[in-house]
C-alpha cells in the first residue's frame, strides 16, 4: 500500500570470492529522516594530530582495536546447474544436466568480546557454513565453531580455542549522534586489517527503510567505507568503542553503510551464548503510518474497512492463527497506545513488542471505527517461517 521508490540495491556486505553469486539483493524503499539524539555529550571531535609525528585520532584507534578484529573464512558447499563442458549441448540440455556442487568461499569480519575466544561477527557470514576459519592480525589461525546465528538480527557468535586474546570494549548505543566520528576495519574485498574513516550520518533506520524486510531491528547508518567483506566488524567511535556491527551496503551508492547497534548486537549474542537462541516476541500484524495520501488509497480500495484519520499506526492485516488474531485485533484498528504509553511510528510499537519478556502481555488502546479498545496480548516466539 506505501509507495516505494526504485533505489539501489542492498547487499549485504560479506565478500564472496568463489562464486558470482556475490551478495544477497535487496529492494530498497524510500528512506526517512532520523532524529538525532541531541542528549549526548560524550562524543567530541578529537584534535587531528594527538601525539608526535602527527598520529591522528584515527591511528590511535587502529593500533588499539586492530588486535582484537579478525578475518573469517567461511566455505560452503552449494549445487550449481549442471554443465557438460561442451557449450552446445549446455544451450540445448543443461536444464535436464543434474546439478553439480561446488564449494563457495567467503571472506568476511568479527571481533573478539572475550579474552577466551568469544567472536562477534554477523549470521550471514557463517550461514550454511561447512567450515569456518578465524584468522587474527598477528597471523595465527584457529577452528571456528558457530555458537550460534540469529537470521532475524543478523547476528552470530563464534568460539576458538584461545586464551589471553585481546578484546573490543563496547560503548552506549543510546548516546550515539548524527556527524560524530565513525571508524570501520575489517576485510573488504579480501584486504585484511583495512581502516576507513567517515560520520555516523543517521541512526534509527529501520530495516523497511533500507530494504531489510526480515531484520528487525534499526541501523546506523555512516559514511565510513564499507564493502564486501567488511559483515561483522566493528564501527568504532572516536575512543575507539564499538558502537556497531558493520553489515550491509547500497549497491550503485556511495557513503551508505550500515551497521548493527552494538547493544542491540550484545543483547543477541548474550542469548546465543546462553541458550543458542534468541526470544522474538511476535504477534503477527503488518503495520503502517498513516499519511493523508495512505487514508485515501485505503478508503478507495476494497479491503474492508475505512479509515477516519490521516495520523497514526494503522493494522492492515492480521495473521490467522497469531497472538493478534486471538486476543480479537482486526485491520482497520488504529494503535494509539501500549502498555498506556501514546504511540506515533512503527517503531515505538516494534520496541515495545521486543521489550516483552517471555509470557508476559501487552495492553494496547487502539481506536475502532472512532471508538476506544482495550486489547490484552501475549506475544509469542516469532514463528520460523516468519524469521526467513
Amino acid at each position: 500500500m506505501k509507495r516505494f521508490l526504485k533505489q539501489p540495491t542492498l547487499y549485504l556486505a560479506m565478500f564472496i570470492i568463489s562464486s558470482s553469486a556475490g551478495c544477497t539483493e535487496l529492494r530498497n524503499p524510500e528512506a526517512r529522516q532520523s532524529q538525532p539524539n541531541a542528549t549526548n555529550t560524550e562524543q567530541s571531535s578529537p584534535q587531528v594530530a594527538t601525539q608526535p609525528n602527527n598520529l591522528s585520532f584515527v591511528t590511535e584507534v587502529a593500533q588499539k582495536v586492530g588486535p582484537a578484529v579478525v578475518r573469517i573464512d567461511a566455505t560452503r558447499t552449494v549445487n550449481v546447474p549442471g554443465a557438460s563442458g561442451n557449450p552446445l549441448i549446455d544451450r540445448f540440455f543443461g536444464s535436464e544436466l543434474p546439478p553439480q556442487q561446488r564449494v563457495q568461499r567467503g571472506i568476511g569480519s568479527g571481533f573478539i568480546i572475550s579474552s577466551d575466544g568469544r567472536i562477534l561477527t554477523n549470521a550471514h557470514v557463517v550461514e550454511g557454513a561447512d567450515e569456518v576459519t578465524v584468522v587474527l592480525r598477528e597471523g595465527r589461525s584457529f577452528a571456528g565453531k558457530v555458537i550460534g546465528a540469529d537470521k532475524v538480527t543478523d547476528v552470530a557468535v563464534i568460539d576458538i580455542e584461545a586464551n589471553g586474546l585481546p578484546t573490543v570494549e563496547p560503548a552506549n548505543s543510546d548516546n550515539i549522534v548524527v556527524g560524530q566520528w565513525a571508524i570501520a576495519i575489517g576485510n573488504p574485498l579480501g584486504l585484511n586489517n583495512t581502516v576507513t574513516q567517515g560520520i555516523v550520518s543517521a541512526t534509527g533506520r529501520s530495516g523497511s527503510d533500507i530494504g531489510i524486510q526480515d531484520i528487525r531491528l534499526d541501523f546506523i547508518q555512516t559514511d565510513a567505507a564499507i564493502n564486501p567483506g567488511n559483515s561483522g566488524g566493528p564501527l568504532l567511535n572516536a575512543q575507539g568503542q564499538v558502537i556497531g556491527v558493520n553489515t550491509a551496503i547500497l549497491g550503485g551508492a556511495q557513503g551508505l553503510g550500515f551497521a548493527i547497534p552494538i547493544e542491540t548486537a550484545q543483547r543477541v549474542a548474550n542469548q546465543l551464548i546462553e541458550t543458542g537462541r534468541v526470544y522474538h516476541p511476535y504477534i503477527g500484524v503488518r503495520l503502517i503510518e498513516l499519511t493523508a495520501e495512505i487514508q485515501q488509497q485505503i478508503n478507495q480500495s476494497n479491503l474492508g474497512f475505512k479509515v477516519t484519520q490521516d495520523r497514526g499506526v494503522l493494522i492492515v492485516t492480521v495473521a490467522p492463527n497469531s497472538p493478534a488474531a486471538r486476543s480479537g485485533l482486526r485491520p482497520g484498528d488504529i494503535i494509539t497506545e501500549v502498555n498506556g504509553v501514546q504511540i506515533q511510528n512503527t517503531e515505538q510499537i516494534q520496541d515495545r513488542i521486543e521489550a516483552t519478556p517471555a509470557g508476559k502481555t501487552l495492553q494496547l488502546e487502539v481506536n475502532r471505527n472512532g471508538s476506544a479498545q482495550n486489547i490484552t496480548i501475549k506475544p509469542e516466539q516469532l514463528p520460523a517461517a516468519a524469521a526467513k
